[in-house]
């Protein structure tokens, strides 16, 4: 039985929402050129534009809180801490791609990264849908944009070696 007081949940949902948005802080600290550098960028067709990265990645980040603090409540009853420590790690590959890619400009190591950062998302997801089947659920979007953020990394590495080599 779940005994975690409603104090105890809220300060946990904004501990958690709080990681994911540190973050995205820190992928966007990588990211403050990205909108020209994207567009300098030759771009698949069905690249999508620069403006939706944003509101993506923010409702994103908001659904990866609420996810693990979803598994994190469920504490008291499971053990959560091998998924809630798969979470976190991915959320660091996930901080660490900006990185690659906008600032050191790394287009095959940031291929291999969204690689891993997929299949990590992939484990959090059957982990978290394992403890809580809404929490696994809340990161199926998730793994969908990095499944295009993949194939856009693919792309745009293979369109650009010259400034992603």
């Amino acid at each position: 039985m779940n005994t975690l007081t409603r104090r105890q949940q809220l300060f946990g949902l904004a501990g958690w929402l709080l990681l994911a948005y540190l973050a995205a802080t820190i992928g966007a600290v990588a990211s403050v050129n990205a909108a020209e550098f994207y567009q300098t960028l030759q771009q698949p067709s069905w690249a999508p534009p620069a403006g939706a990265f944003g509101p993506v990645w923010t409702t994103l980040y908001a659904l990866m809180g609420i996810a693990a603090w979803l598994v994190w409540c469920e504490k008291p009853v499971q053990n959560v801490r091998p998924a809630l420590t798969l979470f976190v790690v991915q959320l660091a590959v996930n901080a660490l791609w900006s990185w690659l890619y906008f600032v050191w400009n790394l287009g095959a190591i940031s291929f291999a990264g969204t690689v891993i950062l997929w299949c990590l998302i992939l484990a959090t997801l059957i982990n978290f849908w394992r403890i809580k089947p809404l929490a696994g659920a809340l990161l199926v979007p998730y793994l969908a944009w990095v499944t295009l953020a993949t194939a856009l990394t693919w792309s745009t590495w293979h369109l650009n070696p010259q400034m992603l080599g």
